[in-house]
């Protein structure tokens, strides 16, 4: 892999899938040596709102709450 000259590599999508790593997910380095690590920032708050966001208003079916609720309950 090689670093463009912006400065970015991409992180590959088996990587991404296993930490998590969605888009605006934030992340930090951390130099130790000869080594960088990048992970996961430790505030996911605004994540977790981003990702509800997204999510919001993608279901395909119209069912009420109560009636996917009385399926998934058996």
């Amino acid at each position: 892999m090689k670093i463009t000259s912006k400065g970015q590599v991409t992180i590959p999508l088996e990587v991404r899938e296993k930490m998590g790593f969605l888009p605006e997910t934030e992340v930090e380095f951390i130099i130790s040596g000869n080594t960088v690590q990048l992970k996961k920032a430790k505030s996911q708050s605004k994540r977790s709102r981003d990702l509800i966001a997204r999510m919001r208003g993608k279901a395909t079916v119209n069912m009420a709450t109560d009636e996917i609720m009385a399926l998934t309950r058996g």
